[in-house]
């Protein structure tokens, strides 16, 4: 059975572990001003030291927040474009170590 890294939770109970970009296209796409306003990602730990989320704004979009306390950051966006939003934290969760992933890689050629 492969390790979990990381796992998305909505306000609505849906919970995915180790989330691909189209699953949380899906999780964004669904999220309403009544009872499923915001979805979170973090890594499966007990004490996570970073995360993202995304909620709904009373005025129409997103807001993004991604917290990561081992870098000190803290960046708040907005945005309308789920895709975007997606893609951008697939690519936030790549760029963070996790205990017990293999590390990437590089090789010169």
């Amino acid at each position: 059975m492969a390790e979990t890294y990381c796992y998305v939770d909505s306000e609505n109970g849906h919970h995915v572990v180790d989330p691909s970009e189209d699953a949380l296209f899906d999780l964004i796409g669904e999220l309403n001003d009544s009872d499923n306003t915001f979805v979170v990602i973090q890594p499966d730990e007990d004490d996570p030291v970073r995360f993202a989320s995304v909620a709904v704004l009373d005025e129409g979009g997103y807001e993004i927040v991604r917290r990561d306390n081992t870098r000190r950051g803290h960046e708040v966006d907005t945005d309308t474009s789920i895709g975007r939003i997606a893609n951008d934290l697939i690519m936030w969760v790549a760029g963070r170590d996790f205990p017990g992933r293999p590390r990437r890689q590089s090789s010169a050629f």
